[in-house]
């Protein structure tokens, strides 16, 4: 795996970690603000051939 891949990979999960506690905590602008990351890094990933993976979904 290359560091690109290696990379975005952990960026949509600590971002999925993120959007997890703005929605335990109730925060429903930084839930937007984190799903909105979350589909841009999931864009990025598609355009680039990287698999996320399903277990990755929030």
């Amino acid at each position: 795996m290359d560091a690109f891949t290696a990379g975005l990979l952990q960026r949509i999960k600590a971002t999925e970690f993120d959007l997890s506690r703005a929605r335990d905590e109730g925060d429903d602008f930084l839930v937007e603000v984190e799903q909105a990351e979350l589909d841009d890094l999931r864009r990025l990933a598609a355009e680039h051939g990287v698999e996320v993976g399903a277990t990755s979904r929030v």
